[in-house]
């Protein structure tokens, strides 16, 4: 139904059908707030019939002693996740203008009893039977474990917000592939068309809310586009909502037989569409490989079901190498997925792949390279979380080569073991609500509790909070209930987090949820879930959670104040110890200070070599990027002079290992510098295809 305010009408002698209308009106339209008025946080008009939010208590404003801001962040959730893969793939909607009833209802095949509910016994197991109705029984969803539920109607998000949170990214998601293959859909598998159609019904959802408020801008779901904006909302009280994208092939960059269908135009194109819309953060791959990276694999039958897309999709099965480091993707499938395997053609079957390969041979393409630097240039934060770690590690290594703090990873997707390097930049880590992977580990509180307590000495090292991510409607699984006979359950009712506030059970409709036996069944019980964390994990927890927005914050705004340093060694006088000799192709010096990614300086082949350059003055110098060629340096150092003859060491390192080394060290003038290589880490000589100087 459309909530708009009925025009005073004059005094008339009531009729039959005229008292029949006013009470139509007062069960169906909107209805006053008993607080309307005085509690900025209630609305003067909410639909009727509706969810309720069972909390009392204002809403906190305002920022802590140090003027930073509080609450939680949930960094990585799908509002619009019905209107992804063809629309019949999520049930039910986060709004409706015909209210809860049109909203929370199952999508149509899943009528009469969930018999043709083919996702749900996929990811569930099962038969995948259930009773379809939503409002106003909800008897069987949403559940925990059920993927196929809306969760995120607006009412459950309003409790949130209610208790505690502050920020919510929304991340527009959809996957071309799995729409294709999926049997029912009503609209077109296009990755960007779904993503457009998200951004604009985020944006009517705001609208929504703010009707019920008064108008434009009343409401307490809050789009942001920049930091700045985000803290101000926060001070006021409301949710900050950040657009990010989760998809497999943005801007068309799909490859076929390893054949990209992209070019950088569509990328840059594809970038300032996206920025144009209010998106702030994206993923470039996400469950398939594409153009630009290769994925982090999923597991078990999920995973050989994804792998059987991506054949369809690329005609290539996902390729695995042994790891040249601690870090590893996940292992790939590991079980049939006798459903997704018979749409292969005849004769084509899952590859077996050797358990000491598990890293993805595919990193970070060169197309995949340009979408990244233009993602800095429009001062964009980049989600690691689904990227291979050789793409992961390539990265890192260019974030760290331009001091770019912008790198997300918003639910336990990378490989832990680079949760410093992250913090070092400046980035933020989330983890997921379900424990420290997707589908992967026990979906309990007490997991969740473990992993943050791991990483709680690198949160106090870097002094800052911590993140969760909800990933509702994101086909994740959810915290499990822990049961009423536990020995310390929720409370009900309890305070939030900050003492203002009082959380009883939620109800919608004729349905009351309790943590403690259904789950985190819906967005309505995260401040449920996390009182769960206060009472298994510790009041320490809690607190680094609610810390979490502003860390959130601060990585955003720094990436919007980053400005690409000026490279002094750009086009600058080179010199060198040797040049390798082709009569087709110019190996100089200068070529690796030229500005050109495809030319390089290459040695002869013997250790001892040296690349020289001349930045034409002294200069403050404390950064140096080297971008090798596959011919590296495995032992080398820098070394700088103001006059050409006397030498002074800043730095070395005997443990290199190729790609994008960054070298920094105290601040030093210098107008020359040299590259002095000790051991060569291939049989060939040296090669670099760029070095930069800067000043920091």
């Amino acid at each position: 139904m459309t909530m708009t305010r009925r025009p005073p009408h004059r005094r008339k002698p009531l009729t039959v059908l005229s008292l029949l209308l006013i009470v139509m009106a007062m069960a169906l339209g909107p209805t006053p707030s008993s607080a309307a008025g005085t509690d900025w946080w209630a609305p003067t008009a909410r639909p009727a019939p509706d969810s309720e939010i069972n909390v009392t208590g204002e809403p906190f404003k305002g920022t802590n002693s140090r003027g930073e801001v509080r609450g939680f962040v949930d960094a990585h959730n799908h509002l619009m996740a019905n209107e992804a893969f063809g629309g019949r793939l999520i049930c039910g909607k986060p709004f409706s203008e015909q209210g809860i009833a049109d909203a929370l209802k199952d999508c149509p095949e899943h009528y009469p009893d969930g018999s043709l509910a083919v996702f749900d016994y996929i990811t569930r197991g099962g038969d995948g039977k259930h009773d379809p109705d939503g409002w106003p029984t909800f008897k069987d969803w949403p559940a925990y474990d059920s993927m196929t539920h809306q969760q995120n109607y607006y009412a459950w998000v309003e409790r949130a917000w209610r208790g505690g949170q502050r920020v919510l990214v929304n991340d527009l998601v959809t996957n071309g592939v799995i729409c294709s293959v999926y049997f029912f859909k009503d609209r077109s598998c296009d990755e960007m068309t779904s993503i457009r159609l998200q951004a604009k019904l985020t944006y009517d959802m705001q609208d929504y809310i703010d009707e019920m408020y008064g108008g434009p801008g009343k409401g307490w779901f809050r789009i942001v586009k920049d930091s700045a904006q985000a803290r101000e909302v926060i001070k006021q009280g409301k949710l900050a909502v950040v657009l990010g994208v989760e998809t497999s092939e943005p801007f068309g960059c799909k490859q076929v037989l390893d054949v990209a269908q992209c070019s950088k135009a569509d990328i840059d194109r594809g970038l300032d569409e996206l920025h144009e819309l209010g998106v702030r953060s994206m993923f470039l791959c996400h469950k398939m490989d594409n153009a630009l990276c290769g994925v982090r694999f999923d597991e078990g039958g999920l995973g050989t079901a994804i792998n059987v897309g991506q054949f369809l999709s690329t005609g290539t099965f996902w390729k695995t190498e042994k790891c040249t480091g601690p870090q590893a993707d996940n292992p790939i499938g590991g079980a049939s997925a006798p459903e997704a395997e018979k749409d292969l053609p005849d004769g084509v079957k899952v590859p077996s792949y050797a358990a000491d390969a598990q890293c993805n041979t595919r990193g970070l393409t060169d197309l995949g390279e340009y979408a990244v630097r233009g993602m800095m240039k429009r001062n964009m934060m980049l989600e690691i979380d689904h990227m291979s770690v050789k793409a992961t590690g390539r990265v890192l290594d260019i974030f760290e080569s331009e001091s770019y703090p912008g790198v997300l990873s918003s639910h336990s997707w990378m490989d832990l073991n680079w949760t410093e390097r992250v913090y070092n930049l400046g980035g933020f880590v989330a983890q997921i609500m379900s424990g420290s992977g997707h589908l992967g580990g026990k979906p309990t509180s007490e997991e969740f509790s473990a992993e943050a307590k791991r990483t709680n000495a690198l949160r106090d090292k870097y002094g800052v909070g911590y993140g969760f991510g909800t990933d509702m409607n994101g086909i994740a699984g959810w915290p499990a209930p822990r049961g009423a006979d536990t020995s310390n359950p929720v409370k009900y009712p309890f305070r939030s987090v900050d003492g203002g506030s009082v959380l009883d059970k939620q109800t919608t409709g004729k349905r009351t949820w309790d943590l403690n036996t259904d789950g985190a069944s819906h967005y309505g019980l995260v401040p449920d879930w996390i009182e769960d964390i206060r009472l298994v994990g510790g009041q320490d927890v809690v607190d680094d959670l609610f810390r979490g927005a502003e860390s959130y914050l601060d990585t955003w705004g720094a990436s919007e104040k980053h400005e690409a340093g000026v490279n002094l060694a750009a086009n600058s006088s080179a010199s060198a110890s040797s040049s390798e000799s082709n009569p087709f192709t110019s190996y100089a010096p200068g070529r690796a200070v030229d500005g050109q990614s495809d030319t390089r300086w290459a040695s002869d082949w013997s250790d001892a070599q040296w690349l020289k350059l001349d930045l034409g003055s002294a200069s403050q110098v404390s950064r140096v990027t080297l971008n090798w060629e596959r011919a590296y340096g495995k032992a080398y150092r820098i070394e700088v002079s103001t006059d050409g003859t006397n030498w002074r060491s800043v730095w070395s390192t005997t443990a290199g290992d190729g790609g994008l080394d960054t070298a920094r060290f105290t601040g030093v003038q210098a107008r020359y510098v040299r590259i002095q290589g000790l051991e060569r880490g291939t049989s060939w000589g040296y090669s670099l295809s760029e070095v930069g100087v800067y000043r920091d």
